[in-house]
């Protein structure tokens, strides 16, 4: 991963972004940006593996990206699969209370959510 993305990166972009795109971006995007959000808060986390976040985050908050965000059904395409990326490799440090978290906090902002969609990234990082 590309860390020159890391300088988009900052704690209240990523939440604006989240909160402008969340519903275009869907299930699946926003809980990958929570799982990295919440791995990366952990303290054990190496900084070799916390620059990896930081600029998958990083690419996900860039406003100009390789397919346009706002373009339906494939606009987060290539978010998600930066975010995929960089959870595979560092699913050894998803840890149960990361997922947790970010369940919790999908059900606060969503309501009910598609177990389904969630799922399939819990499959591919667990």
């Amino acid at each position: 991963m590309d860390n020159n993305f890391s300088k988009y990166y900052s704690e209240t972009g990523l939440w604006e972004k989240i909160k402008k795109v969340s519903k275009a971006a869907g299930t699946k995007v926003v809980y990958s940006v929570l799982l990295l959000y919440y791995a990366m808060q952990d303290e054990s986390m190496s900084v070799k593996t916390r620059l990896s976040i930081v600029a998958a985050l990083g690419y996900f908050i860039l406003p100009t990206d390789a397919i346009f965000d706002l373009t339906p059904i494939i606009g987060f395409s290539d978010d998600l699969g930066v975010l995929m990326f960089v959870l595979t490799q560092i699913s050894a440090s998803i840890t149960i209370e990361v997922t947790d978290k970010a369940k919790r906090k999908m059900e606060e902002w969503f309501g009910e959510i598609d177990d389904k969609e969630i799922l399939e990234i819990d499959e591919k990082i667990i």
